[in-house]
């Protein structure tokens, strides 16, 4: 990682339109769908455990970001996710995890080491004993970064209510390997 950036804890709320600015260029994003993951963000941090860590140059600008919390089986994201689990015998991933919500290194920042510290220091010293996520089910720098880490794919193929492109659930057991 470049010595220019510091990884720590994050007022995501605060700072909500500045991570999502990151978001849009970092996944192309449209500005409704941003206004829509605006209220969804804002939703999250009010779980119980729901944590950012954020990535800053030394001018205070937001160039990556991380959020997550411990899993819930009544959250959104585990409805969806928890018939292509059980499927496969898998669901038990949907207990005592820590899911990583969102993930995002503006791509001038990309390939710096970013967001490994960024996923690896959100995990650092939570509860629970494995984490999940979902990322789009192509081969991908970030699948890639996943894989490196340690997370394996649990399901295939899932398909989220309007997204374009299906998704994978990839899961770990913590804590993830700080160095590769």
């Amino acid at each position: 990682m470049t010595d220019d950036v510091v990884i720590g804890p994050l007022d995501l709320a605060a700072r909500v339109d500045e991570a999502l600015d990151v978001q849009a260029h970092a996944f192309g994003l449209s500005d409704d769908e941003v206004a829509v993951r605006r209220q969804i963000v804002l939703r999250h941090l009010t779980y119980p455990g729901a944590r950012a860590f954020g990535a800053t140059t030394p001018e205070d600008r937001l160039v990556g970001f991380v959020y997550g919390m411990p899993n819930d089986r009544r959250h959104w994201w585990s409805t969806v996710v928890e018939p292509y689990l059980r499927g496969r015998r898998l669901d038990g991933w949907l207990d005592d995890s820590f899911v990583i919500t969102e993930l995002h290194v503006h791509p001038s920042h990309q390939n710096r080491g970013i967001g490994r510290t960024l996923i690896t220091t959100i995990t650092e010293g939570v509860a629970e004993p494995r984490s999940i996520l979902s990322a789009i089910d192509v081969e991908s720098p970030a699948r890639g970064l996943y894989r490196s880490l340690g997370y394996t794919d649990l399901a295939r193929r899932v398909l989220f209510p309007s997204a374009a492109m299906p998704y994978a659930v990839m899961g770990a057991p913590l804590p993830l390997p700080r160095r590769v």
